[in-house]
């Protein structure tokens, strides 16, 4: 993964002397001291309700009868046709072999 400023020039010492500068003059967000950092607590054990009425599960939620993944050629114009008509076009095509007549 690369990052995202890739072609950035450096900081001279200047610059980053003025941005150093800048964070040290922030009135809204001064540098913790060490007693501070000492005293810190994880948030979900200083705020433990709110911690546990903002969790949530990752991933979709589990469906009773999940869908097998498969791969399957298909040629470039079906693709791009259904490609064409929006969100949802493996949907489309999952509905429409579901009601093929085979």
């Amino acid at each position: 993964m690369g990052t995202k400023f890739k072609d950035a020039k450096p900081l001279t010492e200047e610059e980053e002397a003025e941005i150093q500068r800048q964070i040290a003059s922030d009135p809204d967000a001064p540098e913790a001291t060490d007693e501070e950092l000492a005293q810190a607590k994880p948030f979900a054990e200083a705020f433990p309700d709110l911690a546990e009425s903002i969790k949530r599960s990752r991933g979709r939620p589990a469906v009773d009868n999940p869908r097998q993944q498969i791969s399957l050629r298909l040629e470039p114009e079906v693709i791009a046709k259904f490609k064409a008509t929006g969100k949802g076009w493996q949907g489309k095509i999952n509905d429409i072999l579901k009601h093929a007549k085979i």
